[in-house]
């Protein structure tokens, strides 16, 4: 088979590559070299991920603009009511986006409100011999609903899905995590799931089914039966749809917290990479429609039209009556709420990430298994709920309280349960109720011997037990309520403690006290803040709770990441995170790509069997294109010159070699002959693998015109430039691959010295490459 001079691929048309050797399918280098530096191994590891339940193969994604020949006429020839018409329809799904992930976050809410609350007050009814064994058997059976559709039918709806979503937006393509399957399954198995009254929210999920809506609609629908209209079609690309997922994912918080501004900062500070003005309209755009969504139906619902749904489902702590004063020895308290929340915030952190790795040992054995353990926990949840207010002693009723005591039918804060007439058990207030009622319960304003401290105690480390061992169950899980509950269960505990030294209500206390526990472990403070602000609709909390996150934040951080974090690395997603490593300001891209193997070019009229052999011997998904004996500008002394025409993607070459758009000839292609075959919408699609593709032998020895799909912009560092700074564009940008160029240009220097990619810049993999770097890692700290 004739080879082409011009090209510079290391890769022998006849090797294979070995079957285990680790590599990284995003970089272009040839794996079957032997590596040119002496090290510990290579630099890149094998993409794999734990996506659901399931160890799969992940991708980056291509959120740069791929600027080859069909996309510069695209726009070109795009006219102003196109141009508008594009614009209108961003808007449009955005308003879609909200409404629907407002109207689903209602149902949710009012089959939870109603489900769990006719099965309370149906504990109520029974004799005692009876309840406990019906409250298990209840929350058993809506258990296992939600764990046999995690198991059996979509098991990537399990958890809250934040962590993958932040994946998503940072760059990493994550298997059927915002299909058909798992949008329904997230929201019937968190219907089911918290009913049951497991220790767990439908705040996180809330925000995946947001992201699912908004996936499914820039799409076009599910993967198997997507709309083919072509003016949707122009928003089938990763950058658009990342657009889209950051509304689902703000409007996901506003559903769950009714906090609009709240929502849009989550997605600014938490879960979004990149972000720009126009996206901030349209996510404030979604959340808007959500809040006028749940408006609506709270008005309706008022009424008493939705059965057990009227004033609880949706979570709001009205405290704008209550006077917020402060005094001099209120800032003991506030310091030392904020101070305990970043302890246990981080020590939660720690234990969290032990009992899943724990879980992910038993998951490991089987989907029964997996059932199993979720149906234990429920029982043991069940079992807890019931007779740990027997422990807590009758309280009597105080007479002047407006509120109805004690309380058995609806919600209400007075309890009676085993007490006689006229008192009440603080502690079941507490335990047998809806959760989101408990969370109203303990932030109560003007009921300062409402719980007791013995009560509260049992309260706080009960749910510190029941939310270590519930989230990681193959259910839909949030973290938002657990932590909210707990961290309200001991300020208020410091409230009581402080007594009469402070004007501060205990109601304020228990809000600031879950403030506190939320940023000591997932680590937000501007959205948390605003959150919080629109829940408690009033502003007077502003200063101290800004010192409590900020507190809590500070303290968490110097023991350990946030949860999201250690959950993406739990399951092996390779997140970049804002901040490069301090010993990678003295480590060079040249390095980096000295630890690679030689970079596999293509010419620009590149062979059909050199492309085929190419795609076939790996599995890397960007390819250099390179043309020599090139005329120099003036000036330059040398006879050719070797150019750097682009980048083109294994997407494209599929593309190619599928529609047989081979030349009998080595020529360069006019530009109408490459608009008769393909179109920027057709380049954006990423599906076609090699394996589908058959070439006969007579193909083979044609020529393919690489020139019209090669993005003629890629982004290029020069050699000498540090890690730190390459890594930083790679992550602002949103690359997916990164050209590095010889700083020098002399005769016999490739123009191409390597390529850089997500896994490259990770800096687990450059210490495993490089071990000497880290025993100077510390050193790097102090630089």
């Amino acid at each position: 088979m004739e080879e082409d001079n011009c090209c510079t691929s290391q890769l022998p048309a006849e090797t294979q590559a070995p079957a285990m050797e680790e590599r990284d399918p995003e970089s272009n280098s040839s794996t079957l070299q032997e590596p040119l530096l002496k090290r510990n191994r290579t630099l890149s590891s094998t993409p794999l991920a734990i996506v659901g339940t399931k160890v799969s193969h992940i991708e980056s994604l291509d959120y740069e603009i791929n600027e080859n020949d069909l996309f510069k006429h695209d726009w070109r020839s795009r006219s102003k009511v196109q141009v508008l018409q594009y614009v209108f329809l961003k808007w449009s799904l955005a308003f879609l986006v909200g409404g629907l992930t407002g109207l689903i976050a209602t149902l949710i809410n009012l089959a939870v409100e109603n489900i769990a609350g006719y099965k309370i007050l149906a504990v109520v009814n029974l004799i005692k011999e009876e309840r406990v064994a019906f409250m298990t058997g209840v929350n058993l059976v809506l258990t296992a609903f939600a764990a046999v559709l995690c198991v059996f039918f979509a098991p990537t709806a399990a958890g809250p899905g934040i962590p993958e979503i932040k994946a998503y937006l940072n760059g990493i393509d994550t298997p059927n995590m915002f299909g058909a399957t798992t949008l329904l399954v997230k929201i019937f198995g968190s219907i089911g799931a918290v009913s049951a009254g497991l220790d767990l929210g439908k705040e996180g999920p809330l925000v995946h089914i947001g992201s699912c809506i908004a996936s499914l609609l820039g799409q076009g629908g599910p993967d198997n039966y997507r709309l083919k209209w072509r003016w949707l079609r122009y928003f089938n690309n990763d950058r658009d749809r990342r657009d889209i997922i950051t509304c689902g994912a703000s409007s996901g918080v506003c559903a769950a917290f009714r906090s609009p501004v709240g929502g849009v900062l989550f997605a600014l500070e938490e879960v979004a990479t990149w972000w720009r003005s126009a996206l901030l309209w349209r996510t404030f755009f979604s959340t808007a429609v959500v809040v006028v969504i749940l408006r609506a139906f709270i008005e309706i619902c008022n009424s008493g039209r939705c059965g057990l749904f009227g004033s609880g489902g949706l979570i709001m702590f009205d405290v704008s009556s209550v006077e917020v004063r402060y005094h001099v020895m209120d800032v003991i308290p506030v310091v030392l709420i904020g101070v305990i929340g970043g302890v246990l915030g981080s020590l939660y952190n720690y234990l969290l990430h032990k009992v899943l790795r724990l879980y992910n040992l038993i998951n490991e054995k089987g989907k029964f298994h997996k059932l199993l353990l979720a149906l234990t926990v429920s029982i043991f949840t069940s079992v807890c709920l019931y007779c740990l207010p027997f422990l807590a002693k009758c309280q009597p009723c105080d007479p002047s309280l407006p509120e109805t005591c004690p309380t058995n039918t609806r919600s209400g804060n007075f309890k009676q349960f085993n007490c006689p007439d006229g008192h009440y058990n603080d502690l079941a207030t507490l335990l047998l109720t809806t959760n989101d009622d408990a969370v109203r319960n303990i932030f109560s304003t003007n009921t300062p011997t409402e719980f007791q401290p013995m009560s509260l105690i049992i309260f706080f480390i009960l749910y510190w037990i029941l939310g270590l061992f519930t989230f990681g169950i193959a259910v839909p899980s949030g973290l938002f309520l657990p932590i909210i509950l707990m961290g309200s269960a001991y300020g208020r505990l410091l409230a009581l403690a402080m007594g009469s030294y402070t004007k501060i209500d205990q109601g304020l206390y228990a809000v600031l006290g879950a403030a506190s526990l939320m940023a000591g472990s997932m680590r937000m403070t501007v959205s948390l803040c605003v959150i919080f602000l629109e829940l408690t609709n009033n502003l007077l909390l502003l200063p101290i709770t800004m010192i409590v996150l900020l507190i809590a934040k500070s303290v968490g951080d110097s023991f350990n990441p946030s949860i999201y974090d250690i959950i993406l690395e739990l399951k092996g997603l390779p997140f970049l995170d804002a901040n490069p490593e301090p010993w990678m300001r003295n480590f060079t891209v040249a390095e980096l790509v000295d630890a690679k193997e030689p970079v596999v070019t293509l010419c620009g009229v590149e062979k059909v069997s050199k492309i085929v052999d190419v795609l076939r011997n790996t599995s890397h998904h960007g390819f250099p294109v390179v043309d020599e004996g090139v005329v120099p500008p003036l000036g330059v002394a040398a006879a050719g010159a070797t150019e750097i025409h682009g980048l083109i993607l294994r997407a494209h070459l599929v593309q190619v070699l599928k529609k047989k758009w081979f030349l009998q000839e080595k020529r360069r292609t006019d530009e109408w002959e490459v608009r008769e075959k393909f179109s920027s919408v057709d380049l954006a699609e990423r599906e076609g693998r090699i394996e589908e593709v058959a070439v006969t032998r007579e193909e083979m020895e044609m020529y393919v015109d690489l020139h019209p799909l090669t993005n003629s912009t890629p982004f290029t560092v020069v050699e000498s430039m540090s890690v730190a700074k390459a890594m930083v564009i790679f992550r602002q940008v949103g690359l997916r691959h990164l050209l590095v160029v010889p700083k020098y240009q002399a005769a016999g220097i490739p123009p191409v010295v390597g390529i850089l990619t997500r896994q490259d810049l990770r800096a687990h993999n450059i210490l495993t490459a490089f071990p000497h770097l880290a025993r100077s890692k510390s050193r790097g700290k102090h630089n």
